[in-house]
């Protein structure tokens, strides 16, 4: 991997022009965001099954290692380029918030919560992104969007309630401190994949994060009792290769083509989406409410993935 030659970003610069002038193709972008938003759903069943054979220290650690590994392996077998100096304060917050804040705050709350509570919790990360990513990028979504949007999360949040007999659970501020975060990785995320292939911002906020990986791996197995099995070396294999890498891979490729606050409002499906997952993988009851929840935020999104909803402004 070599470092960028000055030279030659003029030349990008132009070529980098001249692709945003291109119509991008929304039915693609909104594709790619929509099989990011399905690996995402699978998360937390992930993240469950790998609480079965490690503690949460470890879990954390091992995902932060094996990911990075990974996109390491990705970036050196390609020769991919290391990025400009101005990228890596804007990979730094990815970093932060997508590699090591959402994954260690959400493995944390599945101590106390059950994967079905969590998963409608976090469904209030559409909301909080199209917030973040308008103060930080300048877009002006439509009041139309806005009114869509806003619903979709009062539906998730009541839901929520309904869910957890009119209580919060004790790992809810985990969770909501994962949304803040998450939305803020999210964003930058999304700026970025704008100037850079978006597997490669993502996978170099990876390889960032190989450190805290070796170090959170040391630590985690040295203090907690690890006990492999199938089902836990599985969960950590998909939360590292799946919802780490790949995920993220198609999700920021779908981001910059759409924007990250319409791409966003596709994510108000995975709690849904993860509620079959525990039925289905953890053996999780739902309450009867689940297809009437389900419809609600389905017309949600449709509302919020009309051409002229958001309309986008500056985007640095």
């Amino acid at each position: 991997m070599t470092a960028q030659n000055s030279a030659t970003l003029p030349n990008a610069i132009a070529v980098r022009g001249t692709a945003a002038r291109r119509p991008r193709p929304a039915l693609g972008g909104t594709t790619l965001a929509a099989a990011g938003v399905v690996t995402f759903s699978l998360t937390f069943p992930g993240t469950a099954w790998g609480l079965e054979s490690f503690g949460p220290w470890s879990l954390f650690g091992l995902r932060c290692l094996l990911a990075g590994l990974t996109a390491g392996a990705f970036l050196l077998a390609l020769r991919v380029p290391v990025p400009a100096r101005a990228h890596w304060a804007g990979l730094a917050v990815v970093a932060g918030g997508v590699v090591v804040g959402f994954p260690l705050l959400t493995t944390l709350a599945l101590q106390t919560s059950t994967t079905s509570h969590a998963a409608v919790v976090v469904g209030l990360l559409p909301l909080t992104t199209a917030v973040v990513s308008s103060l930080r990028t300048g877009a002006r979504p439509s009041r139309r969007f806005w009114a869509a949007a806003v619903a979709g999360a009062v539906v998730v949040l009541g839901f929520t309630v309904a869910q957890s007999g009119g209580a919060l659970s004790a790992g809810d501020a985990f969770l909501f401190a994962a949304l803040l975060v998450c939305a803020a990785g999210y964003t930058e995320g999304g700026r970025l994949a704008r100037l850079l292939p978006g597997w490669q911002v993502i996978a170099w906020a990876l390889v960032l994060c190989l450190p805290i990986g070796v170090a959170g791996s040391a630590l985690g197995l040295a203090y907690e009792p690890a006990d492999p099995t199938g089902r836990g070396v599985a969960g950590l294999v998909w939360v590292a290769v799946g919802s780490s890498f790949l995920g993220l891979f198609v999700w920021y490729r779908g981001m910059a083509e759409i924007g990250a606050a319409r791409a966003s409002q596709l994510q108000l499906a995975q709690p849904l989406l993860t509620l079959l997952w525990s039925v289905l993988l953890l053996g999780e009851r739902l309450s009867p409410a689940a297809p009437v929840a389900a419809c609600a935020v389905l017309v949600c999104i449709a509302v919020t993935q009309r051409p002229d909803g958001p309309k986008r402004g500056r985007t640095t």
